[in-house]
């Protein structure tokens, strides 16, 4: 009995963190951007935030891969109902870090898997709860000159030399942290028969 082809497996995203995520996977799959705007809604938590981008950075390429798995997923880092997203600059990301330190922060990953050619659509939500060390000024200035993480949700990059400003983490996939939870993608991905080993 013939094998049916299997579909394309696109990621929508243009983070090189995300990209190498999937990579460890071993699957074959493209990269395209998905120019998704992401400013929160009016009224909109965090959470549902998050959710509503992964899904919409996902259909957002489906036209151009009208038979394609493709992923999409956003990152939303609250405290106390406060977001904190890209710093974009130097000094947001001081007085993100100022705000965070010795408290518990939740970077809330929305994880969204959109069959372009059924329409079926997989989104999840995962939470990573990080307690970050009660840093000095003087820490927050050396990690910032040393990894410029300003297009970093929080700007703590775990991936890099952020993983010192870290005191605990909480949460099911140490993946969804960097910004794509593989133990919820391979279950999505197993859903729709995608073989992955």
């Amino acid at each position: 009995m013939p094998t049916l082809p299997q579909p394309a497996l696109i990621l929508a995203s243009t983070s090189p963190f995300r990209r190498e995520l999937l990579a460890r996977l071993r699957l074959p799959f493209a990269t395209e951007n998905p120019a998704v705007d992401e400013t929160p809604l009016a009224g909109e938590s965090p959470e549902q935030t998050a959710l509503r981008l992964s899904e919409a950075k996902a259909r957002a390429v489906a036209a151009q891969h009208p038979d394609a798995l493709i992923i999409g997923s956003d990152q939303v880092a609250c405290l106390d109902g406060q977001v904190f997203g890209k710093p974009g600059n130097h000094e947001r990301a001081v007085a993100q870090l100022q705000q965070m330190r010795g408290r518990t922060v939740n970077f809330y990953t929305g994880l969204c898997l959109y069959n372009s050619s059924t329409g079926r659509t997989q989104v999840r939500g995962i939470p990573t709860l990080v307690t970050f060390r009660q840093l000095s000024d003087g820490e927050i200035e050396r990690y910032l000159r040393a990894e410029t993480p300003y297009n970093c949700a929080g700007s703590a990059k775990a991936e890099g030399l952020g993983i010192s400003l870290i005191a605990k983490m909480e949460g099911d996939d140490p993946n969804a942290l960097i910004g794509l939870p593989l133990i919820a993608l391979c279950d999505m991905l197993r859903a729709e028969a995608f073989p992955i080993l």
